[in-house]
C-alpha cells in the first residue's frame, strides 16, 4: 500500500512548508530530511518515539511509525513542522524569531507533559 501525503513525515512537512511540491523529489529533500531527523531526535530525548531512536531516509517513514496511533501526540506533527521551518526558513525579524522560538518551546513542553506527566 502506498504511503500517502497525510501519513508520510517528509511529504507532510514539505506540504506544510508551502511552496514545496510534495509530489516530486526536490533539491531540498536532503536538507529537510536532516532537519526532520534533528527534530525527531529532540522528541526522542523527551520520551517520544521508539526507545532506540528514529530517523527518516525518504518519504516512506510515517507518523504512525514514529508515534504509533496515540492521538494525544498530534502536537508532535506541529512541533516537527515548527522546528524544521525554524531551521530551514528562519523568521526575518527578531520579533518573529522570538515568537516562533517560544511557540516551539511550548510545544515541546506540552509534548513532554503528555509523555511524562509526573515530571511537571
Amino acid at each position: 500500500m502506498p504511503v500517502t501525503l497525510q501519513d508520510s513525515i517528509l511529504l507532510s512537512i514539505k506540504r506544510m512548508l508551502g511552496g514545496l511540491d510534495s509530489t516530486y523529489e526536490s533539491e531540498f529533500d536532503l536538507d529537510l530530511v536532516i532537519h526532520i531527523n534533528a527534530s525527531l531526535a529532540k522528541l526522542t530525548q523527551v520520551g517520544v518515539g521508539p526507545d532506540e531512536g528514529f530517523e527518516i531516509e525518504d518519504d516512506q517513514a510515517t507518523w504512525e511509525d514514529f508515534i504509533g496511533s496515540d492521538k494525544r501526540l498530534n502536537l508532535v506533527k506541529e512541533f516537527v513542522y515548527q522546528d524544521v521551518k525554524y531551521a530551514f526558513d528562519p523568521p526575518r525579524t527578531s520579533f518573529a524569531f522570538d515568537a516562533v522560538e517560544k511557540q516551539r518551546d511550548e510545544l515541546l513542553w506540552r509534548i513532554n507533559v503528555q509523555v511524562d506527566p509526573g515530571e511537571v
